[in-house]
């Protein structure tokens, strides 16, 4: 889709008519038309309505406007930034959940020294709660965490996303293998091992678990992935981690998996960055950890 297409269309929509787009645009009324079908081509819509009172968008139209300056005004801005001579540089503030930061940030912040060798990042690792609220506190540039709802005055993207699972060390499966031979879920019987309080993994326990009220399991939170490594290896409970960090657990036998009937949620990574940060710079770096994430899943 051609920029070129965009600007016409927008031209055509506020003076409400091909030839002033034309003239604004120092192009002929049939250039005009052209792009416009072009535009309506691609998007499989009809943008105008031309009759006698004039041109008017139709409701597709009025639909597509809003998209259409967001993303010239980003093309725009992208052309700027480029334009500069001075290279970014100066302190940016990243957010990154430990799972993430031990499953990439070396490779992330390698990269992004390589693009941008004049800034230096300062990292914080914390729980997605916690980043979500500095970001909105102006404490943070860009955060890598936990998607949760919309928040208002974030721009939010997705980054990647990792299947959960049930682990224990081989000392807690019984010797049959990983079936629990009650019919009931494996965790009853045993500590759990999980996220801290209000994080995307607690709530999905606490509405597991909930209908067995005071003899539900005990559950031990840690923000450390290393550590909740640590401990279900060791025998302390039974744990519900991401999948990445099990790889080498499971294959060394120091965890196994534990078969299920409700399989846990899949966690959802995201992007985030305030909307009223005008700068490129929070995209590339999101476009930047977003490649990595992609390479380390394949």
């Amino acid at each position: 889709m051609r920029t070129r297409n965009l600007e016409t269309f927008i031209r055509v929509a506020r003076s409400g008519s091909f030839h002033a787009a034309a003239v604004q645009l120092n192009a002929s009324q049939p250039a005009v038309s052209a792009r416009i079908q072009t535009l309506e081509d691609e998007l499989g819509v009809k943008l105008f309505v031309r009759d006698k009172s004039g041109t008017r968008l139709t409701p597709r139209g009025m639909q597509t406007l809003p998209y259409a300056e967001k993303v010239l005004a980003l093309a725009q801005e992208m052309k700027q930034q480029l334009r500069l001579e001075t290279p970014e540089q100066g302190v940016v503030r990243i957010g990154i959940t430990d799972t993430l930061a031990n499953l990439w940030l070396t490779q992330m912040l390698q990269r992004w020294g390589e693009q941008f060798p004049l800034l230096e990042f300062e990292v914080s690792v914390d729980v997605s709660t916690v980043l979500n609220r500095q970001l909105s506190e102006l404490q943070l540039d860009l955060a890598l965490m936990v998607q949760e709802g919309p928040s208002p005055g974030l721009i939010t993207e997705p980054l990647c996303s990792y299947p959960q699972h049930w682990v224990a060390a081989p000392s807690l499966v019984p010797a049959q293998g990983d079936k629990n031979c009650t019919g009931q879920h494996p965790a009853i019987n045993f500590p759990v091992l999980s996220f801290p309080r209000n994080t995307r993994p607690w709530l999905y326990l606490q509405q597991l678990f909930n209908y067995l009220g005071d003899d539900r399991p005990q559950l031990h939170t840690c923000s450390s992935v290393s550590s909740l490594l640590g401990l279900a290896e060791q025998g302390v409970g039974i744990a519900l981690l991401p999948e990445p960090l099990l790889q080498q657990s499971l294959q060394n036998g120091q965890l196994r998996k534990l078969s299920v009937e409700q399989q846990p949620p899949a966690l959802d990574f995201c992007c985030s960055w305030r909307l009223d940060d005008d700068r490129l710079l929070p995209r590339l770096l999101a476009e930047s950890a977003r490649d990595i994430a992609n390479k380390h899943n394949k």
